[in-house]
């Protein structure tokens, strides 16, 4: 098994046609299980260097009814992949492990995992001078990181935060 490597890409604006040709087949597989599908990470955040990862989040009603979706998302190719540290979100990859193409975050739609990551997406967009920070990181850590993608997610995680809980803040003062 090949180790994955932190490489990132200049923005491609073929990623937001990439996004929508997943979205339409996985409402096409789905059906009604899908409350709201969004675009999120790096790749949806126009000018942003990334790794070429297609990151998307579906809002299904209760994901605890994962064995519903694991067969109708691998007819597209998007395999289930279990991991007992997110606990309130499921995880399927689209191409080689360590070489994905996609990335599928399902969680309910009312779950911090969905608010978050519409947040800091939201926030990123809205924001060029943030998002040029977030990208001199990522630059940074992946130079750090490059045959240690866990630890280049990890030491993001602050950022994230804290954009986030700003994200929160300025939503609460409207």
């Amino acid at each position: 098994m090949e180790k994955p490597v932190v490489k990132l890409s200049n923005y491609d604006p073929r990623w937001e046609k990439q996004f929508e040709y997943e979205k339409k087949r996985i409402l096409d597989a789905l059906g009604d299980k899908v409350f709201a599908i969004e675009y999120i990470g790096s790749t949806s955040i126009k000018g942003l260097q990334a790794k070429p990862i297609i990151d998307i989040i579906v809002a299904v009603q209760n994901i605890d009814e994962i064995s519903n979706f694991i067969h109708p998302l691998s007819k597209i190719e998007f395999e289930y992949i279990p991991k007992p540290e997110f606990k309130d979100r499921r995880f399927f990859r689209k191409g080689q492990w360590g070489n994905g193409t996609c990335h599928l975050h399902m969680c309910e739609i009312s779950s911090s995992e969905w608010i978050d990551k519409v947040l800091f997406r939201d926030y990123l967009r809205l924001h060029p001078e943030v998002a040029e920070q977030y990208a001199s990181l990522k630059k940074e850590l992946s130079s750090k990181y490059l045959f240690d993608r866990p630890t280049y997610t990890k030491n993001k995680e602050p950022f994230i935060k804290s954009i986030i809980e700003k994200a929160r803040m300025e939503l609460h003062s409207k």
